[in-house]
């Protein structure tokens, strides 16, 4: 059985195949699964620093990530809301405003 193409081969597999390969292979293969720290705190981490430099692209997909990786909504709603104090309030607005999506599409 084939195994399901990375979302990152989905997005840019015939376009940039070596930046694909170094994000499964280095950045999910090998970093994610580093120990030291669990998927959990590497989620809480990744998706501040998202937020905080408003990338909301990389932000969507790594929401989702930290609510499979264990975060609750309301421990992201409160890292968020704490963010916005020191990242700026724009990008802790943002950043609420997509997860609020996230869980709506979820509960429906």
């Amino acid at each position: 059985m084939a195994q399901e193409p990375s979302r990152a081969q989905q997005l840019l597999g015939d376009l940039a195949p070596k930046m694909v390969q170094l994000t499964d292979d280095v950045l999910f293969g090998d970093v994610w699964k580093r120990e030291g720290l669990s998927p959990r705190d590497r989620s809480l981490i990744t998706v501040s620093v998202l937020a905080a430099t408003y990338r909301p692209d990389q932000l969507n997909s790594h929401l989702r990530l930290a609510l499979e990786n264990g975060l609750s909504r309301d421990e992201l709603v409160e890292a968020l809301t704490h963010l916005a104090f020191y990242a700026g309030w724009p990008s802790g607005m943002g950043a609420l405003t997509q997860l609020k999506g996230i869980v709506d599409d979820q509960t429906q």
